[in-house]
């Protein structure tokens, strides 16, 4: 899946979950295009017309484009009468019978990547619990983002020590180029994908983001029949090697530092190791970690 189809299913759950949590008769975005400054809507939900399809919002302009603009969500109670936006799009949302307009900006790393807009068919304010599901339904899209580029950098760090990075993970001589501070980078990077994964709602996301750290493994069939660990522990235990202390993977993990304990002697005991060190060692050799 390139990135933006991979957005634009984002976009479109989220709207789902937007009508879904609010009410709200109508939801659309899209995701702004690249090297423009422009949102291109391409996801519509519980429209009567195709009026909004395709619609290249300008930064700037309307009410989208002012979210845009601003890095900030942005309302209005009657689209067409408002004084607070341009009406380059008075058209589009008039076809469309539509009043009452909110847009959300989905923000990653301080820059706007799309928009999410909700509406009703009626002149009403939309209230601090629509609005709040919109910013919600935003953030949503704009984790998920994070995630599938975090996934593509691990994957792109990886790459150049392909052939000598793997065994360097698994136990090969310290003095190859990988095992150096690019690989820790890439075992870091691989630490931080695994203690984000339980927070993803999306279980076709979190499939895929694991599948991707699971690319940096060098685990064969034979090897990873020999060591069965429960995710949450390979969860720890690429915390652990790291460099993460017990309460700093709890915190990384949203787990408690008993609990983290727990997943740290249970994991031990299966790879045989008597020490955190030995585990991470043992852990690597059974291609459990890069």
């Amino acid at each position: 899946m390139t990135a933006d189809a991979s957005g634009a299913a984002e976009i479109r759950g989220a709207l789902v979950r937007l009508r879904r949590a609010t009410g709200l008769p109508v939801a659309f975005g899209g995701l702004v295009e690249p090297g423009r400054p422009r949102v291109r809507i391409s996801e519509l939900t519980g429209t009567a017309t195709l009026a909004l399809s395709a619609l290249a919002v300008v930064s700037g302009n309307g009410l989208g484009g002012k979210a845009v603009a601003l890095a900030r969500p942005c309302a209005v109670t009657d689209y067409s009468m408002s004084r607070q936006i341009s009406h380059e799009y008075d058209a589009a949302v008039a076809a469309e019978g539509l009043r009452s307009v909110l847009a959300v900006p989905v923000v990653v790393r301080r820059r706007v990547r799309g928009v999410l807009y909700g509406a009703l068919r009626t002149a009403q304010p939309l209230g601090d619990r629509t609005l709040s599901a919109a910013v919600a339904a935003a953030r949503d899209v704009e984790q998920a983002l994070v995630v599938r580029e975090e996934a593509r950098a691990l994957l792109a760090a990886a790459r150049p020590g392909a052939g000598t990075g793997a065994g360097a993970g698994t136990g090969a001589g310290a003095g190859e180029p990988a095992a150096g501070a690019a690989w820790e980078q890439v075992r870091e990077a691989h630490a931080a994908l695994r203690a984000l994964a339980p927070r993803i709602a999306d279980p076709a996301l979190r499939a895929e983001l694991l599948s991707a750290c699971g690319l940096l493994t060098a685990a064969t069939p034979e090897r990873a029949a020999a060591v069965r660990l429960a995710p949450r522990e390979v969860d720890v235990l690429a915390c652990v090697a790291a460099g993460a202390t017990n309460a700093g993977a709890a915190a990384r993990l949203g787990l408690s530092a008993e609990t983290v304990k727990a997943y740290l002697r249970s994991a031990m005991r299966k790879l045989g190791a008597h020490t955190r060190g030995e585990a991470v060692t043992a852990a690597r050799r059974a291609g459990v970690l890069p």
